[in-house]
Formats: structure tokens, C-alpha cells, sequence
């Protein structure tokens, strides 16, 4: 929660900086501190996330700030128990120097990712790494069964945590698809389930749950964040983001920020034309080619059981022939919505991520790679293709990551406007 009362002066700073101490809730940078220190605070958070550690003269070099100011932020930032010491740096001419890293108990944060075929709950901590996890199969998510989810997964956690552990947890983010209703088609539910949902307010109903700040947000987008915010993907500026869950959806990050777009549908790359089954003379929407609920149709057709998809999302097996030609299909649609995404916006990379095993990540990308490089690539600046860093849980460690975005990161406000 926010200190009220911060001038801007260095005498106010400096004040704030002894009198203020770790208190519950009162460690995330929140908008009643002064703009300009919550935006450099926030900043050197952003930084020594980036590079793991740094000592205090690297991020006044980086920062641009006074020595004496990074000496006031550092102060502060280790009071709150946000970042800590770690061993001196030697073999350096002049004195050793210490560096900062991020606690990882500084701040904790929950996730929730409401699927098509299956939900998760995660608790991560402030460097990401997810303390706990459960993911939950089902034929269709129905507003109930959620909640109930949701439920469950709370009661698990405050029976775990120490009561100073639970003052750290700073929100619950939810990652789902917009406008669940509108896909009886792909999902297979029933349609009076379908309508329980486009009156259902999922944020609201789940914040009655617990007192935490709840956050909601498209499940690709939060994907594309968690990439950003946590993932390799952090050192490009520019890149495209394809998420390949039960639908295909993605994410665009411009300029080192998350880029939601006028309504917070930019990246909507499922409804990207591609060649393909469609209505338009041999061309169709990428949802339809590069999503997996077409490997479980593919599946049924063959007459194999296709719940391994969500049962055991991190190793198939070996599904034969149906996912060998599904593979064909998601890299032929993806390279050719690659290429014209790379022509609209000169993007640096284009990462892949999905809810299956590593290898079929792997072999997605390598297959991508190789159709994309055989496009007339003329006049356009070549960038690269990527693994995505989260795997399976990137909706859910996305939506965790929003409640930490709200609170520490220098663009927090990209997240949040009404169009969300």
C-alpha cells in the first residue's frame, strides 16, 4: 500500500527514507508516492531483475541517477525486504563492490488460468519462481466449478504460509479468454453453461474470496506478460508472442512494453487469415489451424483418447501420426502469419510458447523456422524465432505476474486501463 505525505525534495527523501519501515501490505511501490521516486524505485526493481544483481554504481550508471540517490532507493528497497546483499564482487581495481538481487520473499502473488479444458492455481514469488502449483482437467470450465477451484487453492495456501508470509502476497491475477461464451463449437459445452458465463463476473465473484487486489486479464496476453516480465524473451525490445493453448493467442510487446492495443485486444493473433479451411476462397483464421483442440479432434478421428492433452500436459506420449500432421498444419499457419506480422511491424523476434511436452515446443519452432526461411523475405529485416521461457504455465504464472506489475514494475499502468 502507498506512503502518503513524500515531497520531492532530497531533505523529504531522505526523511522518508529513516522513518518509513516495512509495515504490512506497505512495501509495493503504489501511486501515493511521489511520481518521480515511485517511477525510479520501480526502475531499479525493473533493472536488477533484468540482471539478476547489480551493485549500486551500475545502476547509477544505468539509471543515470546521483550515487546519493541510488544510496536512498537502495536503503529503502532493502528495509522493505525487496532486495537483499549478496557476496562482495573482488578481482576489480578500487574496493570490492556489493551487489543487489531481488528477494525472492519480498513479494508473493497468485495466479489463476481459467482453460478451455483445464484451470490452474500457482503461487510464485517475487523472482518467479512458483512455490505452489495444482492444475485441474475438466470437459468445460463452468462458473462454479471455479470458484470452487479457486476456493480450494486459497485455503491451501493460507494453511501453508506463516501470517508474515501472507502479509507478503500482494494480489491474485486471473489469465482467461475473453468472451468464453461465444466458442460452443470448439469447447463442447452446453450452451446454458455458455451463457452462465457472459453474466458472470469472474473478477468480482473471486475477489469476494479473499482480500487481496484482484486482477484480471486476456490468458495470451498474461502469457506474453509473464514472458516479458520473468522470461529470456526481456532482452528484445520488439517481439510478437504466439501462445498455443487449446486456442492460439498471443501478445506484441513494443519498445520493452506490453502493448494491449485500444480495447486490450492487440495480439489477437488466433483470428490472424492464413491459408487453411475457412469461408474465404482457401483461407481461414489461425485459431483453426494452430490451436490444439484441433489435435483433439484429430485424435478422435483416429479413434485414440485425447485427455492426455490436459491430463498430462507435459508429456504426451507418443501420439503417432495425428500429432505428426498437426505439427505440419500449427508450423505451415504459424510461419506464414509470422512473416506477415514481421511485414506490418519490424519486430526483433517472435517467440513460441504452448500448453504441450518441451520436445513438441521444440519441434514447433525448429519446423516454423524452417518453413518460415523459405518465404521471399525481400525487404523485410530479419529477426529471430524463438522457445518461450514459461512453458504450460505462462497463463497461469501471467496472471501471478499482474498483481506484481500493479506494484513494482516502471509500466504498470499498461495492464490496467478501463478497457480491461
Amino acid at each position: 500500500m502507498a506512503r502518503d505525505g513524500r515531497r520531492k525534495t532530497a531533505k523529504a527523501d531522505s526523511a522518508a527514507t529513516e522513518a518509513a519501515r516495512p509495515r504490512a501490505a506497505d512495501f509495493a511501490r503504489g501511486t501515493n508516492q511521489s511520481g518521480v521516486r515511485l517511477y525510479n524505485e520501480r526502475l531499479v526493481l525493473s533493472l536488477i531483475r533484468r540482471h539478476e544483481n547489480l551493485p549500486k554504481a551500475e545502476i547509477a550508471r544505468a539509471t543515470g541517477l546521483s550515487a546519493q540517490t541510488i544510496t536512498i532507493i537502495m536503503r529503502q528497497l532493502e528495509a522493505d525486504g525487496l532486495v537483499q546483499k549478496r557476496g562482495r564482487r573482488r578481482g576489480r581495481v578500487g574496493q570490492p563492490s556489493v551487489p543487489f538481487a531481488l528477494n525472492p520473499d519480498g513479494a508473493l502473488a497468485i495466479g489463476v488460468k481459467i482453460g478451455r479444458r483445464s484451470s490452474d492455481f500457482v503461487l510464485i514469488d517475487f523472482v518467479g519462481r512458483v512455490r505452489r502449483s495444482h492444475h485441474e482437467p475438466h470437459a468445460y470450465p463452468t462458473p462454479a466449478g471455479i470458484l470452487d477451484f479457486v476456493r480450494r487453492g486459497l485455503a491451501e495456501v493460507a494453511a501453508e504460509l506463516s501470517p508474515a508470509e501472507m502479509r507478503r502476497v500482494t494480489g491474485l491475477g486471473i489469465a482467461a479468454p475473453f468472451e468464453l461464451w461465444n466458442w460452443e463449437e470448439q469447447t463442447g459445452a452446453p450452451r446454458k453453461v455458455l451463457d452462465q458465463w457472459r453474466t458472470f463476473d469472474v473478477r468480482a465473484e473471486i475477489a469476494r474470496l479473499c482480500t487481496w487486489p484482484v486482477f484480471f486479464c486476456n490468458d495470451a496476453t498474461a502469457a506474453c506478460g509473464a514472458e516479458l516480465f520473468l522470461g529470456r524473451a526481456g532482452q528484445h525490445l520488439d517481439y510478437l508472442y504466439f501462445f498455443i493453448g487449446s486456442f492460439v493467442g498471443g501478445g506484441i510487446v513494443l519498445n520493452g512494453s506490453l502493448y494491449p492495443g485500444r480495447t486490450g485486444n492487440a495480439g489477437a493473433v488466433g483470428s490472424m487469415p492464413v491459408p487453411g479451411r475457412g469461408r474465404a476462397a482457401g483461407f481461414g483464421q489461425l485459431i483453426r489451424s494452430a490451436s490444439i483442440y484441433v489435435l483433439e479432434h484429430r485424435l478422435v478421428e483416429a479413434g485414440r483418447d485425447p485427455s492426455v492433452l490436459w491430463r498430462s500436459p507435459d508429456d504426451w506420449g507418443d501420439l503417432g501420426a495425428p500429432l505428426e500432421r498437426w505439427i505440419g498444419e500449427v508450423s505451415a499457419a504459424l510461419a506464414y502469419a509470422v512473416t506477415a506480422a514481421i511485414a506490418v511491424i519490424d519486430f526483433g523476434a517472435v517467440i513460441i510458447d504452448g500448453a504441450f511436452p518441451l520436445d513438441v515446443r521444440a519441434r514447433i519452432v525448429e519446423a516454423v523456422r524452417a518453413r518460415a526461411a523459405a518465404f521471399d523475405h525481400q525487404g523485410l529485416s530479419p529477426g529471430v524465432l524463438e522457445e518461450g521461457s514459461n512453458g504450460r504455465g505462462a497463463r497461469a504464472i501471467g496472471g501471478a505476474c499482474l498483481p506484481l506489475l500493479a506494484g513494482f514494475a516502471r509500466d504498470r499502468e499498461v495492464l490496467f486501463k478501463e478497457t480491461f
